[in-house]
């Protein structure tokens, strides 16, 4: 009996130190609608203690898999082991979620999920829900800016390899035939017949004249490692038809896509605290020219309390890398790679300073 009871001390007494270890997390599902459809995450919660703030991390592009596939944990045990709590969940067509993935959705539209999110914290009274802030990871660069604009209550904002104020594809485009080898000659006729391309697609031009403009970036293997599949006339025609019809705007000196109109003036009315970080291998978005914007906009204004941050030998991702190339951040991404160094310590430490200590 004695052995019996001892046993069972001891299995508890695990348990807690376990617990502890952890960081005392307790997860539960958070569902919200936008748009009519439900959408389904994870609210994550500090056991022991009510929540100082709560965090809403919002995601780059892509699919996601957050229920289904506990995403973002070591992010959001990061947080909640501060004393936040943290919601996030699954794009429309994604995990549990309803409604259709749409690839191109509009960074409004994705604004407008998080306000939706934002008003269940609120109905709900969740501890914390006066405390707001959010995390952002690359498109969510333009996204957060709309939000704050749109909800001027935002506590705080991290901005994790944020965009600039244009498509960013032209830059992924070159910093990586960089990394693959091509020869600078190479890469301003790869860039010229990329941007040729475009000018025709987006114009109306015809199937033949945007074959023929990109004869070469074509055959180029980096450009088919992107493109999986060959354009045909009936794919070019289709896409061309429902670009045209979304009424986009271009920057008239580069000819890139402009994703928030007036995005300068939007940066501007940021009021509250921003930590911006970037890894320096980052080939997905100009980080530099990012930090520039940033500085020239939500720098200018005292209450907004710029920080930024970069860190060596870091992709997109915030991930420890070689190149920072597209090749070897997916040919990595099933492989447990390490964040950068410093990266959640530099997130704890900012948020301990700048928005917990109030």
């Amino acid at each position: 009996m004695k052995k019996n009871i001892s046993f069972r001390f001891f299995t508890i007494l695990m348990m807690f130190v376990c617990n502890s270890a952890f960081g005392q997390i307790k997860t539960e599902s958070f569902e919200f609608i936008h748009n009519g459809k439900k959408l389904s995450g994870l609210l994550d919660l500090p056991i022991g203690q009510t929540p100082t703030s709560i965090i809403l991390i919002i995601q780059g592009y892509g699919k996601s898999n957050i229920v289904e596939g506990n995403g973002y944990y070591n992010l959001r045990s990061n947080f909640v082991k501060l004393g936040l709590a943290c919601v996030i969940w699954d794009k429309p067509g994604c995990g549990k979620s309803e409604g259709d993935f749409d690839i191109n959705q509009t960074v409004q539209s994705s604004a407008d999920e998080v306000l939706a999110a934002i008003k269940e914290i609120e109905g709900k009274n969740i501890a914390g829900a006066n405390n707001i802030g959010l995390w952002g990871i690359s498109r969510a660069g333009w996204i957060c800016p709309l939000v704050i604009e749109q909800y001027p209550k935002i506590s705080y904002w991290i901005s994790a390899s944020g965009t600039d104020d244009k498509e960013s594809f032209g830059y992924l485009l070159e910093t990586n035939l960089r990394i693959e080898g091509r020869s600078e000659t190479d890469i301003q006729l790869l860039i010229s017949e990329w941007k040729r391309g475009n000018d025709i697609f987006r114009k109306g031009g015809t199937f033949t004249e945007h074959e023929k403009a990109t004869q070469n970036l074509r055959r180029d293997p980096f450009w088919i490692f992107l493109n999986s599949s060959s354009e045909t006339k009936e794919s070019y025609l289709s896409k061309q038809k429902q670009f045209i019809s979304e009424g986009h705007m271009f920057d008239k000196r580069t000819g890139l896509m402009i994703y928030v109109p007036n995005f300068r003036k939007t940066l501007m009315k940021i009021q509250c605290p921003v930590l911006a970080i970037f890894g320096e291998k980052d080939a997905n978005v100009n980080w530099r020219q990012t930090i520039a914007l940033y500085k020239e906009t939500i720098g200018k204004k005292t209450k907004a309390k710029l920080t930024i941050k970069t860190f060596p030998n870091c992709n997109h991702n915030l991930k420890s890398c070689k190149t920072g190339g597209m090749k070897e951040t997916i040919e990595n991404s099933n492989k447990s790679q390490p964040p950068c160094d410093g990266y959640f310590e530099a997130m704890s430490e900012w948020l301990n300073k700048v928005v917990l200590s109030k």
